[in-house]
Formats: C-alpha cells, structure tokens, sequence
C-alpha cells in the first residue's frame, strides 16, 4: 500500500528537492505551503505551477492573520533584509519567531485528516547556525510530541537534516530536476538577487556541483 506523506513545501531549492525525492520514492504526496505574510509570494507561484505540473494535490494555507505576532524579522517585518552569507552574524534577522513549530503543527493536523502517516520538511544541515528550529534537537522533540498529540501517531521527519545544500542540489541532479522552477531569494523581484544569504548559499551549491543555475538573476549575481 502506497505511504501518503505530507510535505511542507515552500517552493524554494530545498523542498523542491524534498518533493520531488519522495515522488520517486513512490510516496502518496500532499504538498502543503505557507502565507504567512512573507514579504513576498513568489515561491508561492512557484510551488502551485510545480504542483499542478505534477497533479499532485496542494494546499497554500493563508495564516496572514498570525503576521501580527511575527515582529522582528527581516522576511515579515519593516526591517531591510540584509545580504551576506548565512555565515554572517546580520542573518538572524531572518529569523522568523516560532515559524517552523506553527508549519509543523498545521501540516501534523493535515495528515491526521488525510491519514498520512508522517509529515516531511526540508531543513538541513546548512540552517543549524541560525535557525534554532532546524536543528536536530528541534526535529527530535517535534517528532516526539507529534507521537502523543492525536489518536493517530503522525511521524515528523527531515530527510536532510545531516545534509548540506551542496549534497541537497546533487541528490536533485540525480533527479534530473530544472532548478529555475525553484524560488530561493528573499528579495521578491523579476530575478533573483544573487546577493541574500539565500541567493548565495544556492550559488555555491551551483558551483560545487559544477553546473549553472537555470534560474534568471539580476546582473552582477
């Protein structure tokens, strides 16, 4: 019997990944993406075109309501984002409060009500220096509580959470996957900016992997 699997899928390189790896893996998929008063939609745009390209069924959630609660961060706040690498002490005002605890506790709810029997996401390893809620420890508790919740036992996995996004982009090579269906940098422009920390982690990906991004940037990227 086919699994069914929920996937939280922003619509970026590492859920894109994570989508498409679990269809190869014969996984009953529902994606689920995430309004929650980002700055911009844009992968938004990007998840529904990948989702309807592939029939699966999609879900973009609007929990703009809760924009309210979420001060302080450069993605849902009045505040620049900065660029840099994720390296730099300047990306923690990326940091959205509490962001992945809400997504997991939605998507954990939506697999109970499609009897799926876990929920995936895509954090990494490359997340762990700034984003506490991407760290094992994180993932290990959530999973835990997920077990006692509900009646149904819902499992929360993040299949690469060890990985780095160079090995990320190289398991989607493998795939055969076109990346410019993909959506990673914070500025909501034309093209992509190629200067956040997002734009440049996945630029380096690209050049680890020795292959050229098929996504548009702005000149001098």
């Amino acid at each position: 019997m086919t699994e069914k699997i929920v996937v939280i899928y922003s619509g970026g390189m590492d859920s894109f990944t994570l989508l498409n790896d679990a269809i190869s893996q014969g996984k009953q998929v529902y994606a689920l993406s995430f309004n929650y008063g980002q700055k911009h939609s844009k992968e938004l745009h990007y998840a529904q075109k990948v989702c309807d390209e592939l029939a699966i069924p999609h879900k973009i959630v609007d929990i703009t309501a809760i924009h309210q609660l979420l001060m302080g961060s450069s993605l849902t706040d009045d505040i620049e984002i900065p660029d840099g690498h994720y390296e730099e002490e300047s990306m923690k005002s990326t940091v959205v409060p509490n962001r992945n605890m809400i997504m997991l506790s939605l998507a954990i709810a939506y697999a109970v009500s499609v009897k799926a029997s876990v929920v995936w996401f895509g954090a990494h390893g490359g997340d762990h220096a700034i984003y506490p809620d991407c760290r094992p420890e994180f993932v290990e508790r959530m999973a835990a509580v997920s077990q006692v919740a509900n009646y149904e036992v819902i499992d929360v996995v993040a299949p690469y959470l060890d990985w780095n996004k160079t090995r990320i982009l190289a398991r989607g090579l493998e795939l055969g996957l076109d990346y410019g269906k993909s959506w990673t940098c914070y500025k909501g422009r034309e093209k992509a900016c190629g200067k956040c920390g997002a734009c440049q982690e996945r630029l380096e990906a690209f050049s680890d992997n020795r292959v050229a991004d098929s996504l548009a940037y702005e000149k001098g990227a």
